[in-house]
């Protein structure tokens, strides 16, 4: 199952895409409740977003970003059966995709 939700909604002609990604986001300067340890980072690096293959958004992101993070991002254009393909790279090397067919 992928950590990513993706909703779309189109109006007057543009497209707004919804994103929610399930990552801890961890900064590594957290330190653990129990153990005292700082919990190591683990964050999103790079978030890349496509439409109908064509790259539109390409984001370098770094661990100042919160849990689970949110994004929304506006198409000037837009059509019923265009496909969003969503993809993200982690500092630890873990990848997850998914994709939206607008409707």
């Amino acid at each position: 199952m992928s950590s990513i939700k993706i909703r779309s909604k189109r109006k007057d002609g543009k497209t707004e895409i919804r994103t929610l990604i399930a990552h801890p986001m961890e900064h590594g300067r957290n330190r653990d409740p129990v153990t005292k340890e700082l919990i190591p980072a683990h964050f999103i690096k790079t978030l890349i977003v496509r439409h109908n293959d064509k790259t539109v958004v390409t984001s370098h992101m770094a661990g100042s970003i919160s849990k689970d993070p949110y994004f929304a991002f506006l198409l000037n254009s837009g059509e019923a059966g265009d496909k969003i393909e969503l993809n993200w790279v982690d500092n630890l090397g873990q990848t997850d995709s998914e994709t939206h067919i607008l409707k």
